[in-house]
């Protein structure tokens, strides 16, 4: 899919309140970092998507780097705040391990999250966001020991089960669906009910 630049001139961009422009340079960044990756991409490349100059990003940010840390940390936030959601009983005999993986599922919608999180975990040779990757990681480990009071077996197979979905979705198989049935039954096996809704956002047909 191909990254649109924003069709906000760069004189409205300026009179937006600085919380509102960063929003949008991390909106951008996340789009971009999720397609072409931390090495892929430039600050220059997130600047025209947004529709601010590149030494305004700099200013703000001050490097590429921070820039990718900071779409991290958002992305994580983001993950945090559908799982905290999901917590509480709803009282129709779900299991906390399925709401879980419902949340997750359902952040297919949120551009660019889960392909982020995805390469900052294969980033671990990198010192500084190789770093922050693993800080992340063991984040969602602990959310899930001490606020889902998941057992070790429970975490075991919960992690797993998001990274699979995390690789289908990296390799884009939702885009490929109808033209292989193994791929199919796999795109089904891993996401079962919520098949449609990868396939709304990610899928052949998609927008």
């Amino acid at each position: 899919m191909a990254i649109k630049k924003s069709s906000a001139p760069a004189a409205t961009a300026a009179r937006m309140p600085a919380a509102q422009r960063r929003d949008l340079i991390l909106a951008a960044a996340t789009e971009l970092f999720a397609q072409r990756g931390y090495h892929g991409t430039t600050t220059d490349q997130i600047a025209q998507a947004a529709g601010i100059s590149q030494p305004y990003v700099v200013r703000m940010f001050g490097t590429k780097e921070q820039l990718f840390l900071e779409v991290l940390d958002r992305a994580l936030q983001t993950l945090f705040v559908a799982f905290r959601a999901a917590l509480p009983d709803p009282g129709d005999g779900s299991k906390l391990t399925q709401r879980l993986g419902t949340a997750f599922v359902d952040l297919v919608g949120s551009v660019g999250l889960h392909r982020t999180l995805l390469h900052a975990f294969v980033s671990g040779n990198d010192p500084v966001i190789g770093a922050a990757a693993r800080k992340g990681f063991v984040g969602i480990y602990t959310f899930l020991r001490d606020e889902a009071h998941f057992e070790p077996v429970d975490v075991q197979q919960f992690l797993g089960y998001g990274m699979l979905m995390s690789v289908l979705l990296g390799i884009e198989l939702p885009s490929t669906f109808g033209t292989d049935a193994d791929a199919d039954e796999l795109m089904n096996v891993a996401f079962g009910d919520k098949c449609g809704v990868v396939l709304a956002v990610a899928g052949p047909d998609a927008a």
